[in-house]
């Protein structure tokens, strides 16, 4: 079996990654197999030895940061796992001859990786994530890091117990916009806030769901996916959203509406909204990838006197406020993977550790347990041939209406809106 490749445009280093597109399952050694490893690891030394378990797709993004990262000595491309090894046109210039094995465990063992960097399919990660906790291997984890709750704690549990540090792979909260937002609400730039809205109108064709056997499925084999479009393609909007609001940890979620949806001929859902009850007020999320004219995602804080913009691929800001004209700001990121290296090898604080992503997880498995998205009807959207993908008839601008008002599908109106679920 080979990997499937996104049709996505390529992403410059230092940039926002498009969603996560992962190769086919790779080989897991068995877990307990290797020695735990409970007391402190040792500092490594720089340049940081990584292995990358995913290299394709997504993971060509991973590769290329990987190699900005060595040339820089602080990391070394020491292997990669994939199921049919890179070809050295595959490899980047300048990034040597890593090892190459199918076999996760085997390679960590054989490379003396201090940190591995999973991008795999996301019923993968907690089995490869405990694969390298056990052996002492620090992790960057990509998003979404559990296909369940459940699963996620296990990791969570698995990797605090063998005391190695993990990141997960959200991006957007390595922007220094996120504390610079946080704060303009904390010194009172837009009043008091009543929540936050999140929208993302994306595209992809047809073909986005033929990528991978999990591709577009909520479960395959009897094992948990959740390959929606809230949790994976555009979790960043939901994560962020969260983020800025300040209410991160499973335990800030009081409750979770959805309404899932889909135009394509998947078993998961390509158009849908979420409404995340905290005790900071709401955060409200729609989203698809069905859209009339694809557009930047961005999350907006709404306050009792003003908003605050975040489109959270371009680390832009936009405060409007009363008595102010528009403030924008344009806003540096700290990668994840280098805040690891600096974690491990300084005093740099872990940016996004897995307790920061409970919430989001709360929302996955609100996902996860919900009644299976409900098909558009036909009336409700058209396939453009040339782009070969269905477009959801007015949707870009429903999308928009949920940020804006904090409202769901349907209670702004919309005529194929199912009534929506809650999940406390």
């Amino acid at each position: 079996m080979t990997s499937n490749a996104d049709h996505t445009e390529p992403v410059a280093p230092g940039a926002l990654p498009a969603d996560p597109v992962v190769p086919v399952p790779l080989h897991a050694a068995p877990l307990g197999t290797g020695a735990p490893d409970t007391a402190p690891t040792p500092t490594p030394a720089l340049p940081v030895p990584v292995v990358l378990a995913g290299a394709r797709g997504h993971g060509r993004w991973h590769l290329d940061n990987i190699r900005r990262l060595q040339e820089r000595g602080l990391v070394r491309l020491a292997g990669v796992c994939e199921l049919t090894p890179l070809t050295a046109d595959e490899l980047p210039d300048g990034i040597g001859v890593p090892e190459q094995s199918a076999d996760f465990g085997a390679l960590l063992d054989a490379t003396g990786a201090r940190i591995a960097v999973i991008c795999t399919p996301i019923p993968t990660h907690t089995d490869l994530a405990l694969t390298a906790a056990e052996r002492g291997v620090h992790l960057l984890l990509e998003k979404p890091p559990a296909p369940s709750y459940a699963e996620f704690e296990r990791m969570a549990d698995g990797v605090a117990a063998a005391g190695v540090a993990c990141q997960i792979g959200f991006q957007s909260l390595g922007s220094h916009a996120v504390p610079a937002i946080r704060r303009l609400i904390t010194e009172g730039a837009i009043g008091e806030v009543v929540g936050v809205g999140g929208a993302g109108a994306w595209a992809r064709a047809e073909s986005y769901y033929r990528r991978a056997p999990w591709a577009g499925k909520r479960r395959l084999n009897g094992v948990d996916v959740v390959d929606g479009v809230l949790t994976n393609p555009l979790a960043h909007a939901v994560a962020t959203g969260l983020a800025l609001l300040g209410t991160t940890r499973a335990e800030d979620v009081t409750g979770i509406e959805t309404e899932l949806l889909r135009a394509n001929a998947i078993e998961s859902d390509d158009t849908s909204c979420v409404r995340v009850s905290t005790p900071h007020g709401p955060v409200t999320v729609a989203a698809t990838l069905c859209a009339e004219q694809p557009g930047e995602p961005y999350v907006v804080v709404h306050g009792h006197s003003g908003r605050i913009t975040y489109w959270y691929k371009q680390d832009r800001v936009l405060l409007q406020r009363a008595g102010h004209g528009p403030e924008e700001s344009a806003h540096d990121r700290t990668d994840l993977l280098e805040n690891l290296v600096g974690h491990l090898t300084d005093t740099a604080e872990l940016l996004v550790e897995p307790a920061a992503t409970g919430a989001f997880m709360k929302v996955v498995e609100a996902i996860r347990v919900a009644d299976d998205p409900a098909q558009l009807p036909s009336d409700a959207w058209h396939f453009d041939a040339e782009e070969q993908r269905r477009v959801v008839a007015g949707i870009d601008a429903l999308v928009e209406a949920c940020a804006d008002t904090l409202s769901l599908y349907s209670e702004l109106g919309a005529a194929w809106a199912l009534p929506k679920e809650v999940s406390t």
